[in-house]
């Protein structure tokens, strides 16, 4: 008798389909996706707010695009706290230590050195930026530019009262992403004009490119899930991190040609069935 064939992983893809993003159209990606990834696993979606109560019956959950967590942050720590208690597979991994647990790695990025846009968070350390006219403001737990300000160096001590990140105004050619499945780069992209930060391009990195993403995915250490890694190119070449999204990143997969598209469905795929098999 012919053998029966194993049974396809289940899995819960955590998406806001219909979240008004700038630039973005997060249900058009997740559709898209979702249509390929339905070719090896048993998939169903379903919005943030509704996956704490649905997850215990797939073998994974997947969260893409959700939105900013801002505007659910008691339904996500919730959703956070089951899975961590009933030992849910959640990808990407919640052991992130960048976006996902807010912008304090920011602070300590910069502190320790790395490469990244100056970032303090009090009066007393305002001295360790660089002087400049405008500073840029923004909550900690921000996202998506919600509660960004501009302001002049004078408001700034009223400002940075340990709640808030404090950073210069940096001048900058442009801004680069880099995307990861696991440790691995699939492809980067960049916005050549810096008045439209979505309209991006495929950008072919170097090696020191490279080398520079690398260091902030390593040094994350999520094993299992996508992040990208956001940048801009200062005015003496060097690039700054600007963000490690390792949350929910938007992926822009309508910018790539299909070739590339291929490979990433692809990686992302084996991802999958590496982590539902961990």
């Amino acid at each position: 008798m012919p053998s029966t064939p194993p049974p396809r992983p289940r899995v819960l893809y955590v998406t806001d389909l219909a979240y008004p993003a700038r630039g973005r159209r997060y249900g058009d990606e997740d559709i898209a996706l979702t249509s390929r990834l339905r070719e090896d696993f048993d998939l169903a979606l379903c919005h943030p707010l509704d996956a704490a109560s649905l997850m215990d019956g797939f073998d994974a959950v997947v969260v893409r695009n959700s939105g900013p967590v801002l505007g659910y942050q008691e339904e996500y720590d919730a959703f956070r706290e089951r899975a961590i208690r009933t030992g849910a597979r959640v990808y990407n991994q919640l052991s992130g230590r960048a976006d996902m647990a807010g912008k304090q790695y920011l602070l300590d990025l910069s502190a320790a050195g790395f490469p990244v846009i100056p970032t303090v968070d009090r009066v007393e350390d305002l001295h360790r930026l660089p002087r400049t006219d405008h500073y840029v403001v923004k909550p900690k737990r921000g996202a998506d530019s919600i509660g960004l300000e501009i302001v002049p160096a004078e408001r700034l001590p009223a400002l940075a009262d340990g709640s808030v990140l404090v950073q210069p105004c940096v001048e900058f050619s442009y801004e680069v992403s880099f995307y990861f499945v696991d440790h691995d780069f699939q492809y980067a992209l960049h916005a050549p004009d810096t008045e439209q930060r979505w309209r991006l391009e495929p950008y072919e990195p170097t090696p020191a490119d490279l080398e520079f993403a690398q260091r902030f995915v390593d040094w994350n250490g999520i094993d299992h899930g996508v992040q990208r890694v956001d940048a801009c190119r200062a005015p003496d070449g060097e690039l700054l991190l600007v963000e490690l999204e390792d949350l929910n990143p938007y992926l822009s997969l309508e910018a790539l040609d299909d070739a590339r598209r291929d490979a990433f469905v692809a990686a992302l795929t084996a991802s999958l069935r590496r982590f539902v098999r961990t």
